[in-house]
């Protein structure tokens, strides 16, 4: 295994300090950075999504931050076609390179890939879309509880957000309608081959100092200029790269449903609602090193080292 490629991998919740220690590593390891945090891609969302800050940007060279407008249809299958192609181009540079970022699935996607789902024909999907568009989420729960109540109760415990995403929940259904089977019988087949080897850490903290750091990093955010980054695109609050946690809220008292102190504890309260989901998924991840956010670079950077070096044998 002497010319494996290895691709270091930081998960952890929100605000927990993954961005500094993958400017860290990759200047460590004179290595380039891939960005799997789905809420950074969008131009358009730079303060509430807390894409890192030119120096930051300027320290280490990042891939996937700020390339896509709210308004292209970006997945996570787009995110796994670009960015198994920028590691290809980037291992040839060297056999070392990072991934950061807090979405599980965007992580999932580039370490395991994703299982095989047959074609949809369009008149089924046009056809579900048709009755959400008559009676709401409300149909497609029912429905997908109907078709598949073990993947319903899973995403229910697991990802409950999930539940509330209708374009997640259409292709869920529409997949049960087109094949006759389960969603979840297609799940954990056989995973497309990676030409690296993944080492993976994570970054926690006692929850009290997660909470903390995220009351303040919101409170960092209102003054930078969250409020008219959020003006700006809230006449397009309908679009999907915007059903987004730091937003919606701020969306509501544009609205007039919310005071604005009301809207600032919401973020706040959804944010670190969002960062414990965060944790329950990354916490399922095989093979995690675990360290805590304040752990010395120089600590995780001889773990490394040695974990390299022991797959290298």
């Amino acid at each position: 295994m002497t010319n494996s490629n290895f691709l270091i991998t930081i998960i952890g919740p929100t605000a927990i300090g993954k961005t500094a220690l993958s400017i860290a590593l990759a200047n460590h390891f004179k290595c380039e950075i891939i960005s799997c945090d789905s809420r950074q891609f969008y131009k358009e969302m730079r303060i509430g999504t807390a894409v890192p800050s030119n120096e930051e940007l300027n320290a280490a060279t990042h891939h996937f931050i700020q390339t896509k407008s709210i308004f292209e249809n970006y997945s996570v299958g787009d995110f796994e076609r670009e960015a198994i192609l920028k590691l290809d181009e980037l291992f040839q540079k060297n056999n070392i390179q990072i991934m950061v970022g807090g979405s599980g699935l965007y992580v999932d996607a580039i370490l395991k890939g994703f299982d095989d789902f047959p074609e949809i024909e369009p008149k089924i999907r046009e056809e579900i879309k048709r009755e959400f568009e008559a009676s709401g989420l409300a149909f497609l729960q029912k429905k997908l509880k109907e078709l598949d109540p073990i993947y319903f109760e899973k995403i229910s415990i697991e990802n409950p957000q999930t539940l509330q995403n209708p374009q997640r929940m259409m292709r869920f259904v529409e997949v049960c309608f087109g094949t006759g089977k389960p969603y979840s019988s297609f799940l954990n087949q056989k995973k497309n081959r990676r030409n690296f080897v993944p080492i993976v850490i994570g970054l926690e903290a006692e929850r009290e100092i997660m909470y903390d750091r995220i009351n303040r990093r919101v409170d960092i955010m209102l003054n930078d200029g969250l409020l008219e980054e959020a003006k700006n695109i809230h006449p397009n609050k309908h679009l999907n790269a915007l059903q987004t946690v730091g937003y919606r809220e701020l969306f509501d008292y544009f609205d007039k449903k919310t005071t604005l102190d009301f809207a600032v504890e919401e973020i706040k309260k959804n944010t670190r609602r969002f960062a414990k989901r965060q944790l329950t998924w990354f916490k399922r991840t095989e093979n995690v090193a675990w360290f805590d956010y304040e752990t010395e670079s120089d600590t995780i950077i001889n773990y490394l080292k040695s974990e390299i070096e022991k797959q290298c044998q």
